[in-house]
C-alpha cells in the first residue's frame, strides 16, 4: 500500500513559477515509476509529466515540454513538479500517481494509486 500526499499549489499570476511535491509513504518507493497528471474544472484528466523509477528517464506532454521539470529524491520518497512559465491554460487539480512499474508511464490507466490533488490556480 502507498499513500501520496501532494502540496505546494496555490495562486500565481500568468509568468510565474511553483513548485509541486507528492511525498509517498512506505518503504518500496523506489520500485514505483511515478506521474503528475491534472484535471481541470469539467475537463478529463490528462497526463503532464513522469519518471522511472530510478529518475534515469522523463516523459512530458507537448503542452508543457521546456516549461515543467519532474525529479525524484528516492531518500526521500518524494517527487516533484517545477513548474515554470505558467499560463492560464495550466489551472487544474495536479493528482501525483504511483505505478509499480520501471518505465515512466504516460496513461493514467496503468497507476496503482493517486493521491488526493493540489489545487493550482493561474490567474491572467
Amino acid at each position: 500500500q502507498v499513500q501520496l500526499v501532494e502540496s505546494g499549489g496555490g495562486l500565481v499570476q500568468a509568468g510565474g513559477s511553483l513548485r509541486l511535491s507528492c511525498a509517498a509513504s512506505g518503504r518500496t518507493f523506489s520500485r514505483y515509476a511515478m506521474g503528475w497528471f491534472r484535471q481541470g474544472q469539467g475537463k478529463e484528466r490528462e497526463f503532464v509529466a513522469a519518471i522511472s523509477r530510478t529518475g534515469g528517464q522523463t516523459t512530458y506532454a507537448d503542452s508543457v515540454k521546456g516549461r515543467f521539470t519532474m525529479s525524484r529524491d528516492n531518500a526521500k520518497n518524494t517527487v516533484y513538479l517545477q513548474m515554470n512559465n505558467l499560463k492560464p491554460e495550466d489551472t487544474a487539480v495536479y493528482l501525483c500517481s504511483a505505478a509499480l512499474t520501471s518505465q515512466a508511464m504516460s496513461r493514467a490507466s496503468s497507476a496503482d494509486y493517486w493521491g488526493q490533488g493540489t489545487q493550482v490556480t493561474v490567474s491572467s
